[in-house]
């Protein structure tokens, strides 16, 4: 009786309070921690402290600047005692300059899987990030560029790129298709092309070929620049089941979308803008597939786009998916936090797809700020419950800025694009685990170009140490130029061993390699 004089309105407030709730802006990184610590009350596991002011120092640079803080940043920011320090740095990298290229360099490479770079796109890119355009915007452009516009051109380079064709091979189109349902829809269709998918009931081969049908009539007009065009669709695309040898048609459309119908004109009457040989205009299409995914695929509505969206962000940041493997969005494999999931998803719709706010609120999380060092008594931490800090591997983008800036050098393209040689994957190979390599250990102890920087320079890194008499100083400027932190007594210990152990002679080189051994190290390798 007593349910029947209480407002139905409090009444639910009480069952769903989560849910109806108003969120503000400020309240957003509280309810994502919200989720992960439900989750890990569920499954029993206790959470990682908070991470030490240098720990949160270094990842916060490496992933909003792309680089470690120079010793001088790191010393300001160790001595700020204002309890409004994290967020203030977390701004200040955000809206900095170097967030945009560290941006368009992890996109760059989450995207094209060292498919090959351009340096129009890497301006798209860039421009794109530092401008804080719209998530959304940024993919429809990728998709398909307006003729003409300067301002896109470089991000036809994602699509040209995997249209150019290689000797004599054809073009790969059913790469291009498998790309753009892993890296826009979270779903791996590449082994539903000829059949439905033998493991997984949610893939079809209707979704592989209609997710085909956008792109089939593209081709490569140009890569340098960048430029598409496409050819007219005139028919739906036949296809058939390698089992059941039954033929069926497909227009274009998203897994689990509507079909487009394919409009007939006459022979000649496809173009709005017909193309032109002498310019090598491609023309504009008055019915263009490519256009149409554009518009279809990165839409607030289409919610695999905008959980992929989200759920690639969070690894950029947290070293894992929501959902992972980043690519496999199926019923067998769902979210380890799917509420956190659909939360994201939309909470990023209602801002607008911007990236800089999602970016400012993952990282002002206890989520983001966790120590990875496992909790007092505790062995293991599934990683999937985010209760410990992941350990995520330096791009080799990172690592060459890194031991430049570190060594007190500039960091250079030629330096970068060694470093990317020496440790990146192979092409199509997404660089997301820990992967120690041969060439990259080989790189780190024998090439030129780092044991050049271990030369004294006047100012660099051991031109400096080589000034300082007290060995103290010598480790804390040591430790703080590679590793962004103080050394512990032990560490102090054994620096000013390996130093009293030499003559003053050899100080230059046991310095390099003092130097060189916190290079090597994996705990400058990593992100953690």
């Amino acid at each position: 009786m007593i349910l029947r004089f209480f407002p139905r309105w409090l009444l639910v407030l009480v069952a769903f309070p989560v849910l109806l709730l108003p969120v503000c802006a400020a309240d957003v990184p509280s309810q994502i921690d919200q989720f992960i610590v439900e989750r890990a009350k569920q499954a029993g596991q206790p959470l990682s402290p908070l991470a030490s002011d240098a720990e949160f120092l270094r990842r916060v640079f490496l992933d909003f600047a792309g680089r470690i803080p120079t010793v001088a940043e790191a010393r300001a920011f160790l001595a700020d005692s204002s309890p409004k320090r994290r967020e203030q740095l977390i701004d200040r990298l955000i809206d900095g300059p170097e967030y945009g290229s560290a941006m368009a360099t992890a996109m760059h490479i989450a995207l094209m899987e060292r498919l090959g770079d351009h340096p129009l796109w890497t301006k798209y890119l860039t421009t794109s990030f530092a401008e804080n355009r719209p998530w959304n915007q940024i993919v429809r452009e990728i998709l398909w560029q307006p003729p003409d516009d300067e301002k896109t051109a470089g991000a036809a380079f994602f699509l040209a790129k995997r249209l150019e064709k290689i000797g004599q091979n054809p073009v790969d189109y059913s790469g291009l298709t498998r790309d753009v349902g892993r890296l826009f829809l979270g779903k791996n269709l590449g082994c539903a092309e000829c059949h439905d998918h033998l493991f997984i009931d949610d893939y079809k081969q209707a979704h592989f070929q209609g997710l085909h049908a956008f792109f089939k009539n593209s081709y490569l007009v140009n890569l340098n620049p960048p430029q598409v065009g496409e050819k007219p669709t005139t028919q739906k695309s036949t296809f058939a089941s390698v089992f059941t040898k039954i033929e069926m048609m497909t227009g274009p459309a998203l897994p689990g979308g509507i079909m487009l119908d394919v409009p007939n004109f006459k022979p000649g009457d496809e173009y709005l803008v017909p193309p032109n040989p002498k310019s090598k205009s491609p023309g504009v299409l008055k019915f263009s597939p490519l256009k149409a995914a554009s518009e279809q695929i990165p839409m607030p509505t289409n919610r695999d786009f905008v959980r992929n969206s989200v759920n690639r962000f969070w690894f950029l940041l947290m070293g894992r998916g929501l959902v992972h493997p980043l690519d496999l969005s199926h019923s067998r494999n769902p979210a380890s936090h799917p509420e956190l999931l659909e939360f994201l998803a939309d909470q990023f719709i209602e801002h607008h797809f911007d990236v800089k706010w999602l970016m400012k609120t993952l990282a002002r999380t206890d989520a983001y700020q966790r120590s990875s060092l496992l909790p007092s008594g505790v062995d293991d931490a599934p990683e999937k419950l985010f209760t410990t800090a992941l350990e995520r591997r330096l791009s080799p983008e990172q690592l060459a800025a890194s031991v430049a800036i570190a060594l007190g050098e500039q960091p250079s393209p030629a330096l970068t694009a060694k470093f990317i040689k020496a440790f990146a994957n192979q092409p199509r190979e997404p660089e997301e685990e820990i992967n120690p390599s041969l060439s990259g250990s080989l790189f780190i102890l024998h090439d030129s170009a780092i044991l050049s920087l271990l030369q004294p320079k006047p100012g660099n890194l051991i031109d400096r140490l080589q000034k300082l008499a007290d060995t103290a100083k010598v480790a804390e400027e040591l430790y703080l130029a590679l590793l962004s932190r103080t050394p512990s007594p032990e560490e102090i210990a054994t620096v000013a061993e390996v130093l009293l152990q030499r003559s003053a002679t050899d100080r230059p080189q046991v310095l390099a390699n003092l130097v060189w051994s916190l290079l090597a190290s994996m705990e400058f390798r990593v992100n953690h």
